[in-house]
């Protein structure tokens, strides 16, 4: 086994199984998927250790457990057990690490040696990725419904004894496990027991969504703008959690809340890093800039027909006069109406089986749409107006995040058809105080611009080389700000 290599640490084993027990819980920081097993092998006393998330229960249970119970007295535990990979050791350290790689740990009373035995679990999933979370390049693994296995996938990409694991019961009824997970050396602790007082807080006899645990515990439930950040990708959960963040999982479910979070954080895609640097800022700014363009589009759009008429330019105008100026309805009603319209299909396509969705999807954009035009009900500029800001939303990786500018663009848009380009301006400058005051577990949400950190600004809107983002964001107040010490020290000429 190579993980044997290079350990020159000397943890030498302790005689007493109290010392050896309370060894492994101070290593792994009191993890609540540290679980041992107490057995009697030829008289003496002993323990299996182990990590529920990383083991297979069967294999355990046949290759060692059932093997102790029915072994004679005299035989020696090497020609007992029946696992696959079987090594010894004295080291104390190695038998953490060998734990993390989802070994078990078996020491007995007053021993001078560790058995470690192979009990890895390996579950049978399929590799598909996230349908709402795709890739080009990198990981293609998505969580499922189980939460032991999704802790699995957690603890095999971060293979660290300070990956901390805590476990609650939430639901009278329904008793739904759930865990948040973090890096004990690197998460704020304030921001962890503010978490844990809230999840503590939650009472209600049923748990069986991310949404409930939700709406509980975020800073501001009536808000438009999503405080928690979902993802169904273990890379995703891997970075923020070495960022300094803390993941919430539950049982039955794929999704994993992550806390705190920016408002950037939505317009991030794993894709950014896996890419040149200089296309996955370009990448970003245009979710970002797709945006602000669906909130504020039709309102655009709106208030230049009904007030601002002279900004169109004289090239263009007889193209608007003519496609507006036999349809019925002011241009809010049209731009309602479409609205509602790509709504409806959306919706429709979502809860409809794909092959029939598909056909929604073609039916709404071709027959409807061109059927309305014809129709004289809506101009055709309004069509390509509300089908382009239906594309842009799309666009947002955040699925939350896309519902809220859809949801903001209908007050928008009244506020244009009532005072034209002063409405619009009116409601950005609320939402951008809005935004300026709105926290995620007590941290900034519109960090790092408000409050400004400079440094911070390399990932946000653009993302710098990885090799510069040397820190992680001071808004979350992580325990080790420095992630990277100086790199690229091979390459003499940036010295």
């Amino acid at each position: 086994m190579s993980f044997f290599k290079n350990r020159n640490r000397s943890d030498v084993i302790f005689p007493s199984i109290d010392e050896n027990v309370h060894y492994f819980n101070d290593a792994l920081h009191n993890t609540d998927d540290l679980k041992t097993r107490t057995i009697h092998f030829n008289g003496i006393p002993g323990v299996i250790i182990y990590l529920e998330t990383m083991v297979n229960s069967e294999e355990l249970q046949r290759s060692i457990l059932i093997p102790l119970t029915q072994a004679n007295i005299g035989q020696k535990i090497d020609d007992i057990v029946t696992s696959a990979q079987f090594a010894k050791s004295s080291n104390m350290n190695i038998a953490v690490t060998a734990l993390l790689k989802g070994n078990s740990i078996l020491f007995l009373e007053n021993g001078t040696e560790i058995y470690i035995l192979n009990t890895l679990q390996s579950h049978s999933r399929s590799p598909e990725e996230p349908e709402n979370e795709k890739v080009v390049r990198g990981s293609h693994e998505g969580f499922v419904g189980h939460l032991n296995i999704n802790l699995n996938l957690v603890r095999m990409r971060i293979q660290n004894r300070h990956l901390k694991i805590e476990y609650f019961e939430l639901g009278w009824e329904t008793n739904t496990r759930v865990a948040i997970v973090y890096m004990e050396e690197i998460a704020n602790p304030t921001l962890v027991d503010e978490l844990k007082k809230r999840i503590n807080s939650i009472s209600s006899d049923m748990i069986f969504s991310p949404g409930y645990i939700e709406e509980f515990i975020e800073d501001r439930p009536i808000s438009p703008f999503q405080q928690i950040l979902y993802t169904e990708r273990p890379d995703r959960v891997e970075a923020h959690l070495m960022e300094g963040r803390v993941a919430i999982f539950s049982e039955g479910t794929s999704d994993v809340s992550i806390m705190p979070v920016s408002f950037f954080a939505f317009f991030q895609s794993p894709d950014d890093f896996n890419i040149r640097f200089y296309a996955g800022s370009m990448f970003r700014l245009l979710r970002f800039f797709s945006f602000w363009g669906a909130i504020t589009l039709p309102s655009i759009y709106i208030a230049i027909i009904s007030f601002h008429f002279e900004l169109i330019p004289n090239d263009v105008i007889t193209v608007v006069k003519s496609s507006i100026e036999n349809i019925p309805f002011p241009p809010f009603i049209e731009a309602l109406i479409m609205a509602v319209t790509i709504e409806l299909i959306r919706e429709a396509g979502i809860r409809l089986p794909s092959p029939i969705g598909q056909t929604i999807g073609i039916v709404g954009g071709l027959i409807i749409g061109e059927s309305v035009v014809n129709a004289g009900l809506v101009s055709n500029v309004m069509v390509i107006v509300i089908a382009l800001t239906a594309i842009m939303s799309f666009t947002i990786p955040s699925y939350e995040m896309s519902n809220t500018a859809r949801l903001l663009s209908l007050p928008i848009m009244i506020a244009a058809a009532t005072l034209g380009f002063v409405g619009i301006i009116f409601c950005l400058m609320i939402i951008i105080i809005h935004l300026c005051k709105l926290e995620s577990l007590g941290t900034p949400y519109l960090a790092p611009f408000a409050p400004l950190k400079v440094p911070n600004l390399k990932d946000s809107i653009v993302r710098f080389p990885i090799w510069m983002l040397n820190k992680r964001p001071k808004n979350i107040k992580p325990q080790k700000l420095v992630k990277q010490r100086r790199s690229r020290e091979w390459d003499k000429n940036e010295k």
